[in-house]
């Protein structure tokens, strides 16, 4: 049984740099769309978590305050936009017209509400489409696994198939899987036909990212109740697996594709490939009034700039294929590991470990040094080829000053003759 729980899921998107700009602008005309300011009054646990360099880079307006903030709102959505487009990050806040409430399956199905919608940009052009999620009229832990699991996919390529787990939204706003989808293209600004064709879509993973907490009632989870006994649903948590999963359910291999944070006793953190998941008993009351409020605050951001990191990788991976953008990749590469690449983000010892270990997961440092080995090696053979040029240019150079003199010396010859 669960006390509190709430889901975010997570889509990355890729916007062309060349297109940059008018995206943003976009945004600020949209009226659904609202820019997200951070104050040091009201976000002040994020203020004092974050590192200053840090906090600079992800939350910038934390320093648009008092004159420079009344005068910014009341600029043009251009002159807005020409200011925004510097700052590294952009938050918007996408404000739906009142509470969605759905419904996922036909018959005994699983209600949630939609709490909130937030788009994430980097000035790279990597941006975040995220949604929190909370189940309603239901205390199951079985419907969060089966929740999460159904929701995970609806932006893939198989949710547009009427038989794919029997999803359903009923809602007024949304009528089925679709219009979720469709809102997600409408905001992303990629259309179905344009993912495939689209050759950036390929960095994109085909489901959502999930992040998720779960406090679980002490009866589950306690000092008499010991965790053995819900270690499989726990694990099927951390794996965003359905409550019905048997297949192999070997522990040991799913417990491997997993980073396990167990640094207090009744709370559990785990970090996959595409999930970061935490669970916790309620025998502890932080664990249900601080902790969700933390975890989907400062350690969220934390996951955010860790995808960004992610994806800034691969993408800078994929474009070594055109050799002429060899030198702006080299400034975007240098670029990053001066503003984020090693820098600590907080000082908060579980805050640096649940971030060193969300890293470790993504093996960004195995990606990083893929790219700097392969930078080096092309940028070795672009001097080679560039030295080879130069010696072909002096050799051609040498040979008509030897043809020049040769026929010079045979004038003479002739002259004095």
């Amino acid at each position: 049984m669960t006390k509190y729980q709430y889901t975010y899921f997570i889509h990355p998107y890729i916007i062309d740099q060349k297109k940059y700009n008018k995206y943003i602008l976009k945004l600020i005309k949209d009226r659904k769309c609202s820019y997200k300011i951070f104050e040091k009054e009201k976000d002040l646990d994020i203020y004092n978590f974050f590192l200053p360099a840090i906090r600079s880079y992800l939350f910038p307006t934390f320093e648009l305050r008092g004159d420079k903030l009344r005068e910014f709102k009341n600029l043009k959505p251009e002159e807005q936009c020409k200011i925004l487009v510097k700052d590294n990050v952009v938050h918007f806040n996408y404000n739906l017209a009142e509470d969605i409430q759905g419904k996922v399956g036909t018959e005994n199905g699983i209600f949630f509400k939609i709490e909130g919608i937030e788009i994430i940009c980097f000035n790279t052009g990597i941006c975040f489409f995220t949604m929190k999620t909370h189940l309603e009229n239901t205390n199951k832990f079985f419907d969060l696994l089966d929740f999460n699991y159904r929701f995970k996919g609806i932006t893939s390529e198989f949710a547009s198939l009427k038989d794919f787990e029997n999803i359903k939204i009923q809602t007024d706003t949304f009528q089925d899987i679709n219009d979720i989808s469709e809102l997600i293209n409408q905001i992303t600004g990629i259309s179905a036909k344009q993912k495939t064709n689209n050759k950036k879509e390929d960095l994109i993973n085909s489901q959502f990212y999930t992040y998720s907490y779960v406090c679980v009632e002490t009866s589950n989870w306690s000092e008499k109740t010991d965790f053995i006994n819900i270690e499989n649903d726990f694990l099927k948590f951390a794996n965003v697996l359905p409550s019905n999963y048997t297949s192999d359910f070997n522990t040991a291999n799913l417990k491997h594709n997993l980073h396990i944070i167990e640094k207090f006793k009744y709370v559990k953190t785990t970090i996959s490939n595409t999930s970061s998941n935490i669970m916790c008993s309620g025998i502890d009351t932080y664990n249900y009034t601080r902790l969700p409020y933390e975890y989907e605050n400062q350690y969220f951001y934390m996951y955010i700039l860790s995808l960004y990191k992610l994806m800034f990788l691969m993408k800078l991976n994929n474009d070594f294929k055109a050799y002429d953008q060899i030198i702006k990749m080299k400034q975007k590469f240098i670029k990053f590991t001066k503003e984020l690449w090693g820098k600590d983000v907080t000082l908060d010892d579980t805050g640096s470990l649940y971030y060193k270990t969300v890293n470790k997961t993504l093996e960004l440092d195995i990606l990083y040094e893929e790219i700097q080995n392969k930078y080096e090696v092309i940028y070795k053979d672009l001097n080679i080829e560039k030295n080879n040029t130069y010696y072909s240019i002096i050799v051609i150079l040498l040979v008509f000053s030897l043809l020049f003199n040769t026929v010079n010396i045979l004038f003479l010859i002739y002259l004095l003759s």
